[in-house]
């Protein structure tokens, strides 16, 4: 694989993943969470390195995928998205698949250090402090709790971007130079991969209510088969969507179906 060192993209052009990053959340959906939000993201940057439509559009479906992690850590993942798609751009020989791969196994990590660090940390935190300053008397305290939550948020978001792209196309630099571009890519995929199924496993529910026997003796079928292996029924069903999607059926008509089931399945005991 040739690597060029013809850098399109510019600091302003990050800049503006960093300013789009603030509404990643303001179309979130169940059906790809983020997806929009991440797509809206990088488009300046995506109109900048595809001027061709079809490449363009081919660009803005590839970030139409699922996507979801911590608002505040997802300008990191973009930049080093951007860096990947600046040198899509450049060479032809790029292996494109990469590009979801590494955004899939990175929001996974990050979404764990993000929610731990803001919404377990820094927010009780800077809430307490302003309760403590609230009851006191003092009207500073909302304006005290923005400014000890945001600050933080913005920083991490400016200089995330900017270290996600700088570090993206050294690393990039490196793994070409070192042989090992398709092996770490390779990998990249791997960790996409099992950072879906534990979502599968942590984000599915599907409990029988179902029982072998009555009484005190009574097994549990679902016991039974998480037995056979854990999370057995949530990955049968993840599976069965996945194959009415591909088949063409409407999510919207795949969601009525599960709330109807769910409902009727509750009514009559299966579930």
């Amino acid at each position: 694989m040739t690597t060029t060192s013809n850098n399109k993209l510019t600091k302003k052009d990050i800049n503006k993943i960093f300013w789009r990053s603030f509404s990643v959340n303001a179309s979130f959906n169940y059906e790809r969470q983020m997806s929009q939000g991440c797509q809206y993201s990088l488009s300046p940057v995506l109109r900048k390195l595809y001027p061709e439509k079809e490449k363009l559009a081919d660009a803005l479906k590839r970030h139409s995928e699922f996507f979801n992690s911590t608002p505040m850590v997802d300008p990191f993942i973009f930049g080093v998205v951007a860096a990947m798609e600046e040198e899509n751009a450049n060479n032809e020989e790029f292996d494109i698949s990469s590009i979801n791969a590494v955004k899939a196994s990175l929001m996974g990590p990050l979404a764990g250090i993000g929610d731990s660090l803001f919404w377990g940390t820094l927010r009780p935190l800077a809430g307490g402090i302003a309760c403590s300053l609230a009851l006191a008397g003092n009207f500073f305290a909302p304006i005290l709790f923005l400014l000890l939550f945001n600050i933080p948020n913005i920083l991490v978001r400016y200089f995330g971007v900017h270290i996600g792209y700088n570090s993206g196309l050294k690393a990039l630099t490196k793994f070409e130079k070192m042989g090992i571009t398709e092996k770490v890519f390779q990998g990249a995929s791997i960790i996409g991969l099992l950072v879906i199924g534990g979502m599968i496993a942590s984000m599915v529910s599907v409990n029988l209510g179902l029982t072998i026997g009555s009484g005190d003796s009574a097994i549990a079928i679902n016991d039974v088969l998480d037995g056979i292996m854990p999370k057995m029924l949530p990955l049968l069903t993840t599976l069965g969507i996945y194959k009415l999607i591909k088949k063409g059926v409407k999510v919207n008509w795949i969601l009525l179906g599960i709330i109807i089931l769910s409902i009727l399945g509750t009514f009559i005991g299966i579930f």
